[in-house]
């Protein structure tokens, strides 16, 4: 059974240009919201090549923003960082344009800031489960297990 689209074309239309100036947004995500409002797949179509033609929509304006906003607020590594665009269907050169916004020496900064933080407010046993749970910890945020390593190392 067909359910009848919850907004006409136009109607639709500066729902989601609205949708889209608020925030960055991925193909994927206005084509899921689209979807969510029941629009015929051509009226999606149509939509969508109107949001990139009038740059409401654009690939690597919104990975650029993604990376910097993940690493600087959220402070996770490229690892993981890469994995979320794989998620929303994000091309790897518009990937790789997003993973440039990552300073190296930030970065680095950022691993020993979040090992700092986190020696101080977890309890260890012994210099092995302060490796171990710090290793867990930073492999969850996606930092690469060769910083890591570097970085434990050094402390």
């Amino acid at each position: 059974m067909q359910t009848s689209p919850k907004y006409q074309l136009l109607e639709a239309k500066a729902k989601i240009e609205w949708y889209c100036a608020y925030q960055e947004r991925c193909d994927f995500e206005v084509r899921k919201k689209l979807h969510d409002w029941h629009m015929p797949h051509d009226h999606i179509d149509i939509l969508i090549s109107d949001l990139i033609v009038n740059n409401f929509l654009n690939e690597e304006r919104f990975a650029c923003a993604f990376v910097s906003g993940k690493f600087r607020i959220k402070k996770w590594g490229r690892i993981k960082i890469k994995q979320h665009l794989k998620q929303r269907r994000i091309s790897d050169y518009s990937i790789n344009k997003g993973m440039e916004e990552i300073d190296e020496d930030e970065y680095l900064e950022t691993l020993q800031s979040l090992i700092e933080s986190k020696s101080r407010l977890t309890k260890f046993k012994n210099k092995w489960d302060r490796r171990a749970k710090l290793t867990r910890y930073l492999a969850s945020k996606g930092y690469e297990s060769y910083l890591i390593g570097e970085a434990l190392g050094e402390v």
